[in-house]
This record gives C-alpha cells, structure tokens and sequence, in this order.
C-alpha cells in the first residue's frame, strides 16, 4: 500500500503547475492533501475526480483558507469529517477515511501566524490523539503538522528557535507525541539523514531545492502496532507544484 500526502498550498495553483499529471504517474493507493485554499463545490470533476481516484473533501468556513482532502482508489466503509471542536472543523482541518483495519487521516496543523490559536488547538487535538492511542482501531495521520521536531529537520536551527514552527513549546508537544502518546514518526523510521525536507519558504523552480532552506513540516504518523508495516519512506523533491513536497510512504498492508 502506498500513500501520499502533499500540502497544495492552494489546489487551484497546484493543478495549474501539474498536480493532476503528477497524481496520475504516482499508483499511490490514497493522496491526502492539505491547504486546498477553495471549496470543493468550486473545482472541476477532474479535481474532485481524477481518473482512478474519488475524492472526498472538507471545506473551512472562511473564503480561500485551509481544507482538507483524501483521494482513494478504493471506496472507503466511511468518512468522518472534522473533530468535533469549531477551531478543527470550522478551519477543515481533519478528514478521516475508515477501511476494515485502520483509518487513513489528512490532517492540517495550524501554521502558528497566531501563536495563541496555534496553542489551544495542538492542546485540544493532543486530547484526541491520547484516546486514537487507546482505541483498538489503528491510523495513519498524513499531513502538514507545522512543526519541524529536530534540529535535523531544518536547516540553519539555531537562528529559527524562537520561529513558530520550531519554538521550544511546539517541539515539546512533538516530544509528547512520539514519546508517552507512542505515536511513530514513519519518515525517521526509514530515514535518519539530515537535509531532509517538505517545505521551502517559497517556490523557486529555478534554484534547486537542495541549494534552498527548507524545513520537514509534513508527517505520516502511525501507532506503535504500525511501526512493522513501514517498507520504504521518501520526499518527492523533483515534484514543485507547491512549495511543500509530497511525503510517500509504502506499508506491507493492503486496504
């Protein structure tokens, strides 16, 4: 099973610069993506239907802000769309896809422009990832979580501590995440390297992205039962439709 989650940072752009060419060359059994930045009643069917693909999405409140989607070959039982709390679901920031062993989640962290925001929803969603830990039911979270957890994870660390996305509180709350919740980080099970990144401040298809800084903002993240099923993990880098690259990673499951 291979699965794809890529930030769009605006899917109307992202298709524009050759997102759907890209999703056709994949053979990814499921591409969550993120920051969609529109309504779905507003896309074309060869958005919200790629050949060999359903989509299902989530649309935020505000006008060109957020949103989440799943594209699946194969039909989910069911969809649950949103959280339960307004911040989560009125910014669409949650989609879950339900198959007979796990769910498959596109998820979009806030980015932390508003600090504050930023801290209450990772203080209400850490509530809900301590009961996903305790359920039977396993998941494999995709998305932007807009946190770089290691100093490995960006480049030029030292000047960026006090940068959201990288504050002392936030990488903290990471700690909790793949410590004593027992979440896994499936990219570092595969890849200890350093200079391993998801996102670069902006989309320069002229400079490679190895001579740019980048930062590791994108996560697939499983329960510890799932941490045996991760085959093979890596970042798209030739792929600059968006100034996020998409993180692919296989397991040894079938949906």
């Amino acid at each position: 099973m291979k699965i794809a989650t890529i930030n769009v940072n605006g899917i109307r752009e992202a298709v524009s610069r050759g997102f759907l060419d890209w999703l056709a060359n994949q053979d990814a059994d499921v591409v969550c993506v993120q920051n969609l930045k529109t309504k779905s009643f507003e896309l074309d069917d060869s958005i919200l239907y790629p050949e060999g693909y359903e989509g299902y999405f989530l649309d935020a409140e505000e006008d060109g802000f957020s949103g989440v989607g799943i594209y699946c070959r194969k039909i989910p039982k069911a969809i649950m769309y949103g959280l339960g709390f307004p911040q989560c679901d009125n910014e669409a920031r949650f989609l879950q896809a339900d198959y007979d062993r796990f769910s498959i989640v596109s998820f979009l962290m806030p980015d932390g422009s508003d600090p504050q925001a930023k801290q209450a929803f990772m203080e209400q969603y850490q509530e809900y990832l301590a009961k996903m830990a305790r359920k039977r039911r396993e998941y494999i979270i995709c998305g932007t979580w807009h946190i770089a957890h290691k100093t490995i994870d960006l480049e030029n660390w030292a000047d960026n501590q006090t940068t959201p996305g990288f504050k002392p509180e936030e990488r903290a709350w990471m700690d909790q995440l793949f410590g004593p919740t027992g979440f896994i980080d499936t990219f570092r099970e595969i890849n200890r390297d350093a200079g391993e990144y998801t996102w670069w401040p902006r989309l320069d298809q002229e400079v490679p992205r190895s001579r740019q800084e980048g930062w590791r903002l994108d996560y697939q993240v499983v329960g510890p039962n799932f941490r045996r099923h991760v085959v093979d993990a890596w970042i798209d880098h030739d792929a600059t439709f968006s100034e996020f690259a998409p993180l692919i990673v296989e397991y040894d499951l079938t949906l």
